[in-house]
């Protein structure tokens, strides 16, 4: 069943339907529209209310048992190809791992570089799924009672709404940093290990920052209505509440302002999007833009962040985090049946026949948890205040993670310029070197979704195993061997589903940004 109906089509059951000790009926929602790859929900309804959810990334995509055997250096030709959209966070996560390889430390020019490369890309992704993903939806019928509804319909339907009309030209005239460093987007060869391989003239670096000044103009005239830096120094639910109604008293909303002032109408009709969508209140990041921080002097053998690592829980707070503690966890994908797993030990070996398994996708764990990862979980370890105060009164929700996604562009957009203004013409860009004939290594960053990780082992100069952890494995992952579902399995539990109802599941989902054809790699 398409998304864009509301949820209520007769049970639906089948060949590698999820299995269900739930009473009441079965709801499949799929194939979702606005969705990069193929997405399928199964809902299990008692009493109008969701009891059980399970996510199936229906999908197969075998990269992992593409790469070995082939090159190292194939990977780079690739790992950029699992995704059209994230394309260069893979690239970089392999190139990361294969600097790890052979212990190489990248030019401080090519660490900025990449950084830009990135950022767009993350930033374009948040701007997309923003305006075009998530905000549609509130065009939906259900909603045509609610006072706001025909401005949504002006603004946000799909392909014609006046969000459309701007954000496509801001996305384009910002990916084009992409032409001017990378070569092209997406799929680039632009980065290698030792940094980039395009260098910059001074009059590109005036260019790249006409470009970025460009994209602000774009977010603060019409996203934001308002300067990046009064958005990010919002502290509080409070204060976010206050400046959205501030611009609907004035009269002129931007779009971030606008959904805001639909979040706090549906709250007062008891669909409060600030507490729907919680899932395990435990994240993750492995830190965001390496040599991006402020103090980042040109040692790119200890590049600190511009977003910082690490765990994060209510009971503990922030804590260190070690790759060693990642397991993928097998027991509910058609892929052969083992205990759980260190990645870098893992392979993938496909079992489409295997009883109970519902999801090509593995279930990535920390530390035995379920964790969160992308734009929220990075903003609560960083520590921005906003997200900790509505993490800490509802738990990960809709609204939080759609601030979250509005933080980083306020945050990020003056970190590209700054990145820009740092580049040095004249000065290398690449420090090129021999990888090792033999070897393992992990690369991982962080991409618009969140964490991602490349894991790489290499015998005689053939790769010989390649496992990838990406952002939507981790959120949309199925239920592990102790039966705890994923996050986006907890989140939906709860809502109201079948005939009549809001279209509140697909908010949930969509609160995600979900990339499942990197999930399904």
């Amino acid at each position: 069943m398409s998304d864009d109906v509301l949820p209520g089509a007769p049970d639906t059951t089948g060949p590698g339907a999820a299995p269900s000790d739930a009473p009441g009926r079965r709801i499949v929602l799929g194939p979702f529209n606005r969705v990069e790859g193929d997405l399928e929900v199964s809902l299990d309804v008692a009493g109008g209310t969701v009891v059980a959810a399970y996510v199936n990334s229906p999908l197969y995509r075998g990269f992992e048992q593409i790469l070995p055997g082939r090159a190292t250096l194939d990977a780079l030709a690739i790992v950029p190809r699992i995704c059209g959209i994230c394309s260069v966070a893979q690239s970089l996560a392999a190139v990361q791992a294969l600097e790890a390889l052979g212990g190489i430390v990248p030019a401080a020019n090519g660490v900025r570089a990449r950084n830009l490369i990135l950022g767009a890309e993350n930033l374009a992704d948040h701007l997309s799924h923003f305006v075009l993903f998530f905000l549609p939806d509130f065009t939906h019928p259900a909603y045509a009672d609610r006072p706001w509804h025909g401005e949504a319909q002006r603004r946000l339907t799909a392909l014609r709404g006046s969000a459309t009309a701007w954000a496509l030209p801001a996305r384009a005239g910002l990916l084009k940093v992409m032409g001017l460093l990378a070569g092209h987007w997406p799929h680039t060869l632009g980065l290698q290990p030792g940094g980039t391989t395009r260098g910059v003239s001074a009059s590109e670096r005036l260019r790249l920052i006409a470009l970025l000044a460009d994209f602000r103009r774009a977010l603060e005239t019409h996203l934001f209505a308002d300067r990046l830096e009064h958005f990010f120094a919002l502290d509080s639910a409070e204060a976010l509440a206050a400046w959205g109604q501030a611009q609907a008293s004035a009269g002129v909303m931007g779009e971030a302002a606008f959904f805001l002032a639909i979040a706090r109408d549906l709250a007062q009709s008891g669909h409060d999007l600030v507490a729907l969508g919680r899932a395990s209140d435990r994240f993750l990041s492995v830190g965001a833009y390496g040599g991006g921080g402020e103090g980042f002097t040109g040692d790119a053998s200890n590049p600190a962040p511009l977003l910082a690592s690490g765990r994060w829980s209510s009971e503990n707070g922030v804590q260190p985090w070690s790759a060693q503690d990642i397991r993928e966890d097998v027991h509910s994908a058609w892929l052969a049946e083992v205990p759980p797993i260190h990645p870098a030990q893992a392979d993938t070996v496909v079992d489409a026949d295997k009883p109970g398994a519902y999801t090509w996708c593995k279930a990535p764990r920390y530390a035995g948890e379920v964790v969160e990862v992308g734009a929220l979980a990075r903003q609560v370890v960083d520590g921005h205040p906003l997200a900790r105060d509505l993490v800490a009164r509802h738990g990960g929700s809709v609204l939080a993670r759609v601030a979250a996604r509005l933080l980083e562009l306020a945050r990020v957009v003056p970190a590209l310029e700054r990145w820009a203004r740092e580049l040095v013409p004249g000065e290398p860009f690449c420090h090129p070197a021999e990888l090792p004939a033999s070897g393992s290594a992990a690369g991982l960053i962080e991409a618009a979704r969140g964490s991602l990780g490349h894991w790489v082992t290499v015998e005689r100069g053939r790769i010989v195993r390649y496992q990838i952890v990406a952002p939507t494995t981790w959120n949309f992952s199925p239920r592990d061997g102790a039966g705890t579902p994923g996050p986006l399995e907890q989140a939906l539990v709860g809502l109201p589903a079948g005939e009549g109802a809001l279209p509140l599941v697909q908010h949930v989902v969509r609160s995600f940004d979900p990339c499942m054809v990197c999930t399904v790699h």
